[in-house]
């Protein structure tokens, strides 16, 4: 394993931002502290973080991350990550919203380029529409898509997770509480998070032998899962279990069966995506896919530091696998 920087500011007994100083040579350290640090960092072997050494030699160390929807619990939890490992190196992170609108993605990104940031880190707010954009920016300097991606985007780093095979993990919990007949409830194809997990499902249940409903789309909003909820219940009949697009919308559906009179798990399964606090908040608690936020951040972090290193990388995908964490919102006995 390679070693950190907080390694080094351990065995040196100093603080992370003092290790950070005495490498570098910018900023108060005394005497002492940058001897100790330097003799922790030759026995540990460590090396400088070409990113960080990067990034502070331009824009006084600063990264871009735009995000659709800041107040979403996914997207605040992952900028916390990033912002967070960042600051860690000595970092700045300057956040931007799209609010999951075209227009503002590309005058944030444009912004943020302007400002000379040395990357940025950008949630497509669409598949489609939001290629030209992302392809711009991506020419002019570092840029990592995370999340979501954009079509044709082979040119082009991206680190999120395998959304298929999360998806088959809900499929397979639920069938294996004694569930048949299923619905997603999620998100339209405008983005390629919503288009794959919808995909995903549609292959899952065939795969698995059950027996689908007809979807209900919208927006991931905690509002559609309300409304969900009431067309579902004004069906001839509830499906055994709902699998979400994500926890906002599975929190949604929980509050809506609830102002009905219908129990989950008792009269129908709920599942979610994303494993944010949500999930652990509601009531019941929500069984939900988990997805690695932390790990997200370091290989998309790692991946920005090729593009800086090397002004020819050609970027790279990379899917991360998630977990399935269960809740009461299945909790029956599993079939045997």
């Amino acid at each position: 394993m390679a070693v950190s920087l907080r390694d080094v500011a351990e065995a040196a007994g100093v603080s992370i931002a003092t290790a950070s100083r005495a490498l570098g040579g910018k900023g108060p350290a005394s005497a002492e502290a940058i001897r100790a640090v330097r003799e922790a960092a030759d026995r540990l072997g460590y090396q400088v973080n070409a990113l960080g050494k990067a990034l502070r030699e331009g824009s006084d160390g600063v990264v871009g991350i735009v995000v659709p929807m800041v107040s979403n619990p996914f997207y605040a939890s992952l900028v916390h990550e990033f912002e967070d490992q960042l600051s860690n190196l000595g970092l700045k992170l300057l956040i931007a919203d799209s609010h999951g609108e075209l227009d503002r993605e590309t005058e944030r990104l444009e912004a943020l380029a302007s400002r000379r940031v040395r990357g940025i880190f950008a949630v497509p707010a669409y598949f489609d529409r939001s290629s030209p954009v992302i392809t711009k920016i991506a020419r002019r300097l570092p840029l990592v898509q995370v999340d979501r991606r954009v079509e044709d985007d082979s040119a082009l780093s991206y680190v999120g997770v395998d959304n298929a095979d999360g998806v088959d993990q809900a499929l397979r919990h639920v069938r294996d509480r004694g569930a048949t007949t299923v619905v997603f409830v999620g998100a339209d194809d405008r983005t390629s998070v919503g288009r794959e997990r919808e995909r995903a499902f549609a292959a899952g249940v065939e795969r698995l032998g059950l027996v689908a409903q007809r979807p209900i789309i919208d927006r991931y909003l905690f509002e559609f899962g309300l409304s969900a909820a009431a067309q579902l219940l004004r069906r001839s009949a509830l499906p055994d279990a709902v699998i979400a697009g994500d926890d906002l919308i599975a929190t949604g559906l929980l509050a809506g069966f609830a102002r009905h009179g219908r129990s989950v798990p008792g009269d129908v399964m709920v599942t979610g995506f994303d494993g944010t606090i949500l999930s652990d908040i509601c009531n019941p608690t929500l069984t939900t896919v988990r997805q690695p936020m932390a790990k997200i951040a370091e290989v998309a972090i790692a991946q920005l530091t090729r593009q800086i290193e090397d002004a020819e990388d050609t970027g790279s995908h990379v899917r991360l696998h998630t977990t399935l964490r269960p809740g009461g919102s299945t909790e029956r006995t599993p079939l045997t």
